[in-house]
């Protein structure tokens, strides 16, 4: 496929006669021509099989976010926020949407609420762009240069739908280090990044290393 530099997903093998077990195949292909090989064991000379799959094509990365043109003006957006001294101009209603953290900020508890213009501090722009590009206006994909960071930060502002996308990227994109996915899955709570490192473990194969991954969890 024209632009796609990388392509993930499964195989599922199985045999009409049910000779072996459903076979799981992980892809992650980065090459025009790659060859997949796995070994079956079975007792019989020929097999009948077929095949199952979900591919997920990606594409190369886009340039940069302007977040200047992001959080430029417009009729869209009702008040400003204020970060390392620059001005970002949002919808009070889409923030508060997203986030309880801006549901109670523009609330009128809050003495914020009815300032033209609130400072936010303790944050870098850059970071509050980066957290914001994920869901406005145009979404972009996190990656695994961003996740960590956007974690932190939806954690901070209490965005659980940014949470919910690292979330999807860490357990069908992502080539970090299971180390590192499973800290990330315990430390921002990501039951289904969870789910996934038990689902991989045998305890037939490996019971005391099954029943201490559980255990981490």
């Amino acid at each position: 496929m024209e632009g796609v530099d990388r392509i993930t997903g499964h195989i599922i093998v199985k045999e009409r006669n049910d000779y072996f077990q459903p076979k799981h195949i992980e892809i992650d292909l980065t090459k025009t021509k790659q060859t997949i090989m796995n070994k079956i064991n079975g007792h019989h000379s020929e097999y009948s099989v077929s095949f199952e799959y979900s591919l997920t094509p990606h594409y190369a990365p886009t340039e940069n976010v302007s977040y200047d043109a992001l959080f430029a003006p417009s009729h869209l957006n009702d008040t400003i926020l204020v970060i390392e001294g620059k001005k970002i101009h949002v919808s009070k209603a889409f923030l508060s949407y997203q986030s309880e953290y801006f549901e109670a900020l523009f609330s009128k508890n809050f003495k914020e609420g009815s300032l033209s213009e609130i400072e936010i501090k303790e944050v870098s722009y850059d970071d509050f762009g980066l957290l914001c590009s994920i869901f406005y206006p145009n979404p972009q994909f996190p990656n695994d240069r961003t996740a960590e960071k956007l974690l932190i930060m939806a954690r901070r502002f209490l965005f659980p739908s940014v949470t919910a996308i690292v979330e999807y990227h860490l357990i069908h994109n992502s080539k970090l280090k299971k180390k590192k996915m499973k800290r990330l899955a315990d430390e921002f709570g990501m039951p289904k990044l969870r789910e996934k490192f038990i689902r991989q473990m045998s305890p037939l194969d490996n019971p005391r290393k099954f029943k201490r991954i559980r255990g981490d969890f």
